[in-house]
Order: structure tokens, then sequence, then C-alpha cells
């Protein structure tokens, strides 16, 4: 018995009195063996050519100020925040991404490096940015506040996207799964029917928003050098 909506998002997970709420994140080890495929396959082929394609547009968003293998850490950002959404979409499966200890965890440091990098090597270049161009005399004070405010927050954006959004469609599930014993025959079809639609647009914003999320941090990393 659910005491409040959000408890179904409670890390309860337990086994003998072992918490097993994270271990999902590193699930992907034991469900793909990449190992046991002596010649690639029609799976390894796919993801292969979807890497590919982030790469060239992760390169394209660097500029050309990009250094050899820079693209990895965000395809390896998108990766695990991709697994981890899809994850999350089956039963008594714990969803890391949907909670701020996950998100921020991946959010600030690689925000943090970032400020770190532009100010120590770029530090003109970063002075610049608070000030945007063709902006009057009277009103810089007021940009380079609004800019220093739009920067500081850009973390936490980041975290809270990502949760919020795994956060929602779950909740929507949960809502109308709760509904199902309470119905008809008849409406209980329909209620199936919807939960599966819903189930499928939660796939798609799982792709969405690792793809967001790993696009934001190419963006906010090409905007320091």
């Amino acid at each position: 018995m659910m005491t409040n909506l959000f408890s179904t998002f409670d890390p309860s997970t337990n086994i003998l009195n072992l918490s097993l709420n994270w271990s999902s994140t590193f699930l992907g080890f034991m469900l793909i063996p990449m190992t046991f495929w002596f010649i690639p396959s029609r799976y390894n082929m796919i993801w292969f050519n979807i890497l590919f394609a982030l790469h060239k547009e992760f390169k394209t968003l660097l500029g050309p100020f990009n250094q050899k293998g820079s693209t990895f850490i965000f395809i390896s950002l998108f990766s695990f925040i991709l697994f981890n959404n899809f994850l999350g979409l089956f039963p008594y499966i714990y969803t890391s991404t949907s909670h701020m200890s996950m998100t921020l965890s991946l959010a600030f440091p690689l925000w943090f490096s970032f400020m770190i990098f532009g100010w120590i090597n770029n530090t003109q270049h970063m002075f610049a940015h608070l000030v945007p161009q063709g902006t009057p005399p009277i009103l810089m004070p007021f940009m380079v506040c609004i800019e220093t405010i739009s920067n500081m927050i850009r973390p936490g954006t980041l975290a809270v996207r990502l949760a919020a959004n795994m956060i929602a469609g779950h909740l929507l599930l949960t809502l109308l799964g709760n509904t199902g014993p309470m119905l008809s025959f008849s409406l209980t079809f329909f209620l199936i029917l919807t939960q599966i639609l819903l189930l499928t647009l939660e796939f798609a914003v799982s792709i969405i928003q690792s793809y967001v999320f790993a696009i934001l941090s190419t963006l906010y990393s090409s905007e320091v050098t």
C-alpha cells in the first residue's frame, strides 16, 4: 500500500537487508556481454552507427578547438544515462536517473571542470561571454549579473530537467495503474491501451533526455574554449 504518490520512487529494494537500489546502474555488464560476440552482431552494428553519428555531431558542436577523443566523454555520458533511463521502464527496477543525487552528480562535476578550465586558460574569453555583443553600456552591469546567474544555475537545470522528465512519466503511469482495480472490464481495456501508449512515450523520452543532457553538456564545453 503506497502511503503517498512519490513513495514509488523510495529506495526500498533489498535482499536480506542488503540495499540493491543502485545496483541497476551496473546491470549492463551482465545484460550486455559484449565479449561473447566473435563477429559484430546486428545489435553491435546499430549501436556503432548511433555512436558514430553522435561523434560527428558532438565534434561539430565542439568546433575547431576540439581535441582527439574529446567526444568520448559525452558519448559515454549519453550511453550511461540512456541505459539507466531504459532500466527504469522495467517493473521493480530502481530508476536512478529520477533522483537529483544521481543527475546532479553527473551535471555538477562536468560544469565545474568546464568553468575551471575556462577561467584558467581563457580568462578574457570567459569575461567576454558575460557581456553579449551589442549590449548598451548602461545595461552592462545588469547583463553581467544575469549571465552570471544563468551560468551558475546550469548544473541545476541539467539535473532537474532529467530527473523531472523521468519522474513525470512514471508518476502518470503509477496514477493510471492504481485506478485499474476500480474500473470495469471495458474501461480496463482502454486503460491498458493507454498504459502501452504512455510506455512508448516514456521510451522516446528516455532517448530524448539522454540526448539533451549530452548535447547541452557539449555546448557548455564549447563555450569555454
